[in-house]
């Protein structure tokens, strides 16, 4: 059999067989034009723990839902395990990737991650939806404890984080991650039992799998996807990307008075503009020699977890991590994105810590227009306060856990200081890059790119970022 080749008795389908893309305003929204089949769920498991179909000591139900997946808790002979159907949206891809970055992380580190028990990167199955089966790990989410445990569990809880990422960093410098790419191995699956198609094959960054590249109908965009040898090149692919989008957005938009069509153009005109200056932010990486004396010009990485907020962090009873979840698409990026904070600490800051007292009480009148509130599935108990005195809280607890996570990280991490001081600049471009393809900020991020070309960025000796230009 060829490599990577899948042997089945089923019908060939349409690799995206089953997703739809709803063009919302500021958003491509994947959409499910057919439901997985709970049935088809609970004969794959049973297929799996080596039971009958019908068995009643096996079942399946809904669990909770992503955006790009959905997950079924199953339980089978006393044992209790999670089923992550997911959407097609980067096919085969996005699922070998999720796989093999958590067989890494937990032979790698000391990160707590799910056990993959069995997986099936293709919809050429019973179920008709590329899925993963994963070990169901304990905990709740540090959203829903967050009011409840101390500042000092919270310090220790950033702490923890800070040291996960410098394992990552030393794993990535052992393994040589070199390239910016979601990490892969000549691995292919059938009926969700991984078959080797080479010995021993060595795990490296390949196609990069993030939403960027696969939101919408960016999959069929002519660009290259990856592995890239540097942020240069990634972030060339990108806006390259998003004046390809809008082109044809443009292009497809008759009416030049059409505000659709002026957007799209202008997001062009920006785009172009941050290409422009790109080199000034990422200068071509020079050749140096590695350890076999050997001339290479790729980019240092290390495993990026893009998602780390509340929801995605599991904690034990006693307010320890217990798990860290949700590893789709997160890649091998340059080390600079270390710089960027977890996204459960990213807020405004505010150094001084807010009085209760001073807050009116929780009613219908004092809640902040889209904040949750005492209604809706991710609603917490507002303990009698208004909304702001959680935002003003969640801003203050940002900005001092913040602190104690970037001193740990220096700790830890040999280095990440001077990647810190060299990384803001190159942070605020990716971020642009972002929100200029989203089509937010254009001329905030047009007057930043005024002041990288006019060498007046660096302002008091602070970098100057697109939201303050």
């Amino acid at each position: 059999m060829a490599a990577g080749e899948i042997t089945t008795t089923l019908a060939t389908r349409d690799p995206q067989d089953g997703l739809a893309w709803d063009e919302q305003l500021f958003d491509s929204v994947p959409v499910w034009t057919k439901q997985p089949s709970e049935a088809a769920i609970k004969r794959t498991c049973c297929k799996h723990f080596g039971l009958p179909d019908n068995e009643p000591t096996c079942t399946i139900s809904f669990f909770s839902s992503g955006a790009f997946n959905k997950l079924y808790l199953v339980t089978a002979r006393h044992e209790k395990a999670l089923m992550r159907v997911s959407l097609p949206v980067y096919p085969t891809f996005k699922t070998r990737g999720e796989v093999t970055t958590l067989r890494w992380v937990k032979e790698n580190t000391s990160i707590p991650v799910p056990r993959v028990l069995a997986f099936d990167d293709t919809n050429n199955n019973d179920i008709g939806f590329e899925w993963i089966l994963m070990e169901l790990m304990p905990g709740k989410t540090a959203y829903r404890n967050w009011r409840a445990i101390s500042m000092e569990q919270k310090k220790f809880l950033a702490e923890t984080i800070a040291d996960y990422q410098a394992q990552l960093a030393r794993a990535a410098a052992r393994h040589g991650l070199d390239a910016i790419g979601t990490l892969s191995k000549n691995e292919a699956s059938t009926n969700g039992r991984p078959e080797i198609t080479s010995a021993e094959p060595r795990i490296v960054p390949s196609r990069l799998v993030t939403h960027e590249f696969f939101l919408g109908n960016r999959l069929k965009l002519d660009v290259p996807h990856g592995p890239f040898r540097s942020s240069q090149e990634w972030i060339t692919t990108l806006l390259d990307m998003i004046v390809r989008e809008q082109t044809n957005i443009a292009n497809e938009i008759a009416d030049d008075e059409d505000s659709d069509k002026e957007e799209a153009e202008e997001i062009i005109e920006v785009a172009k503009r941050l290409l422009r200056v790109l080199p000034k932010v990422f200068p071509e990486q020079k050749s140096q020699k590695d350890s076999d004396n050997a001339i290479s010009t790729t980019e240092r990485t290390y495993l990026y977890h893009d998602d780390l907020n509340l929801k995605n962090i599991l904690l034990d009873k006693d307010g320890d991590i217990s798990a860290i979840v949700d590893w789709e698409c997160v890649s091998a990026l340059p080390l600079w994105m270390s710089t960027r904070m977890p996204q459960f600490l990213r807020d405004d800051e505010r150094w001084e810590e807010p009085n209760p007292d001073q807050y009116a009480p929780d009613n219908e009148d004092s809640r902040i227009p889209g904040e949750p509130s005492g209604d809706g599935e991710d609603a917490l108990d507002n303990e009698g306060k208004a909304d702001l005195y959680w935002i003003h809280r969640g801003e203050y607890e940002a900005t001092v856990l913040g602190k104690a996570y970037r001193e740990k990280l220096g700790e830890l991490w040999l280095g990440w200081e001077k990647l810190r001081e060299e990384g803001f600049l190159k942070v605020y471009m990716y971020e642009a890059v972002l929100s200029c393809a989203s089509g937010f900020f254009l001329s905030g991020i047009s007057r930043w790119i005024d002041a990288i070309e006019a060498g007046t960025v660096v302002r008091d000796g602070k970098v100057l970022s697109w939201v303050d230009a």
